[in-house]
């Protein structure tokens, strides 16, 4: 196909497309609006054309769309490109920012801005009544609090170098998200193909310890008599994951992955002691915080007075958090993974430093510890009579893979879900790391789209489902081939405030009650939804002894190229 439009220009929505290209950006999920002329005919022109672009993923809300884009960049690492429309676009990504900023997840978002002209001056100014009404004072204002940078790309010159910074800012420690602005005037002026070299544009290089640090940290671990690690996130890098385990084995030391977002630490080795670091802490000597932003709670338990906590972390000071502090010996900023090799390294070189027979009888200690506790794990799921968390999660786990990628947001079914899927390979569990509940639909899709061979099952619960945008969610994954299964575990109404209200007015006159306002009676048919938007595999379950047969059939079902949801009825009384 010939283009027979006087557009011969290279434009600045052109130079955008290739700024995306050359940076590695291959997917742009995008909701447009009357700010996309120019993006609009810049792409059909690559594609007349045979020119290189991203794919476009058409995302029918905003949240979706961005959770996609985050679940792309946590499974591989590279940064998408995410396109809303204006301030009301922004204003609908909504909590997936937050979600992508507390989790530190590089992705680049585009918004239009209403137009700066209005009479005609510029080509691309004002030419409808709503782009008046979308004239607003601070729009990236919007998501300034949750974003690395807000910038308003103002020439078509150099938008190639600006997106190339969001992008480098994007990348280097701590990642995050970016936010840019674009008119349509700019975007329909003249660009400029400027060809630099992208090795120009690298993020920041990992920070190591430095020389006190590493000696300071490492004899303390040697001096310990019961060290605790505690993560949440050093599993963003799989190679992380592997020297934790070394310096954890070759020490003894017991891990405890609280409030992890990913798989930290293999659920089946000896030294890993759970998801809940409040009961070992008062007999901890020695505590080292490895990426973790609430590696406790202080309301409900601290380290002893005499105890020795450092922290390390590429951003041990929680600098967007204003009421944080864990009072640590030494916050050392630095790369984890860069940090436990050089620890490592230590230890190899000087073999003689280890107190071998402490190191073993710790061993001891711990290995029994940990085969306790995943005994009374395993009793808990043996009750098939009813539809509990326990059991439910138990069943996931027989028919899920040790490679396939957990998505876990089941919230309050959440601890259930930890101590039954063990995972033991980096790269098979995450979480949104955020509290903006919907996350695991779009990321799930954007998972799928990033690895089409990986076995992609979210969990979660029926008001994170509703949330999750579900008519967006399954449309996208229908049309984009990239099925996956999600297991509801639908309790039928929001169970977080019950128990904290609960936690917090024990006796009190809403449990004598039983009225906390967060039930949905009668409860909605989740999974027809899926069935309606994207033709995906529906069934609800209330027996126990139908549970495993459907989450086979829905298995089957993603095998063959649809989405499954497996509506899961608790049993409310346990």
């Amino acid at each position: 196909m010939e283009c027979t439009d006087n557009e011969t220009i290279y434009t600045g929505a052109d130079a955008l497309t290739d700024a995306l290209v050359d940076a590695g950006v291959t997917h742009v999920f995008l909701n447009s609006g009357t700010d996309y002329p120019p993006i609009i005919e810049s792409w059909a022109k690559y594609e007349a054309a045979g020119l290189k672009k991203p794919q476009v993923i058409i995302s029918p809300h905003e949240y979706a769309a961005l959770s996609a884009a985050q679940g792309f960049a946590q499974l591989t690492g590279q940064p998408q490109a995410v396109f809303v429309h204006v301030d009301v676009g922004t204003q609908n990504l909504g909590g997936a920012v937050h979600n992508a900023f507390r989790c530190r997840t590089p992705v680049y978002i585009l918004a239009g801005v209403s137009p700066y002209t209005m009479e005609g001056e510029l080509r691309g100014g004002r030419n409808a009544q709503i782009q008046f009404l979308q004239n607003t004072g601070d729009q990236p204002g919007i998501v300034r609090g949750y974003t690395k940078m807000n910038y308003e790309l103002r020439s078509g010159k150099n938008i190639p170098q600006m997106v190339w910074r969001a992008l480098q800012l994007a990348k280097s420690d701590p990642q995050g998200p970016v936010y840019t602005m674009a008119s349509r005037e700019v975007l329909e002026e003249p660009g400029a193909k400027i060809g630099a070299d992208l090795k120009a544009w690298a993020p920041v290089a990992p920070g190591s310890l430095d020389g006190d640090s590493l000696d300071a940290l490492t004899s303390a671990l040697l001096g310990a008599v019961k060290p605790l690690i505690v993560t949440s996130y050093l599993g963003r890098n799989a190679a992380a994951v592997g020297e934790l385990v070394r310096l954890s084995t070759s020490l003894a030391i017991p891990v405890v992955e609280m409030y992890h977002a990913n798989m930290n630490f293999p659920g089946g080795n000896e030294m890993h002691l759970g998801f809940d670091s409040h009961s070992l802490l008062k007999d901890a000597d020695v505590v080292l915080v490895i990426d973790s932003d609430v590696p406790w709670v202080p309301a409900a338990a601290q380290p002893g007075r005499d105890c020795r906590v450092f922290y390390l972390d590429v951003d041990p000071l929680k600098e967007t958090i204003p009421l944080w502090y864990i009072p640590s010996e030494r916050f050392m900023k630095a790369d984890s993974c860069t940090a436990l090799r050089q620890i490592n390294k230590k230890l190899s070189e000087n073999p003689g430093l280890l107190q071998r027979e402490l190191i073993e009888r710790r061993r001891e200690k711990v290995s029994a510890r940990h085969r306790e506790m995943r005994a009374e794990w395993q009793e808990d799921a043996l009750d098939g009579s009813v539809m509990s968390s326990a059991f439910v999660a138990r069943c996931v786990r027989e028919v899920v893979s040790e490679d396939t990628v957990i998505l876990n947001e089941a919230i309050t079914d959440r601890p259930a879900v930890d101590r039954q899927l063990v995972r033991t390979k980096p790269g098979t569990l995450f979480s949104s790391g955020g509290s903006s509940l919907g996350w695991h639909g779009g990321a799930a899709v954007g998972m799928k789209l990033a690895c089409p061979d990986k076995d992609i099952v979210a969990l979660t619960g029926d008001g994170t489902y509703i949330f999750s945008c579900p008519t967006a969610v399954y449309w996208m994954a229908r049309r984009y081939n990239a099925p996956f299964m999600t297991v509801i575990f639908n309790n039928r109404g929001w169970n977080a405030p019950k128990m904290i209200t609960k936690g917090e007015h024990p006796g009190g006159c809403a449990e004598q009650c039983n009225t906390f306002w967060a039930d949905f009676d009668p409860p909605a048919q989740l999974d027809m939804i899926a069935a309606a938007a994207g033709g995906a595999f529906a069934k609800t379950v209330s027996d126990p002894k139908e549970l495993k047969d459907a989450l086979l059939a829905g298995r089957e079902a993603v095998e063959n190229g649809m989405p499954a949801v497996i509506n899961v009825l608790m049993d409310t009384r346990v």
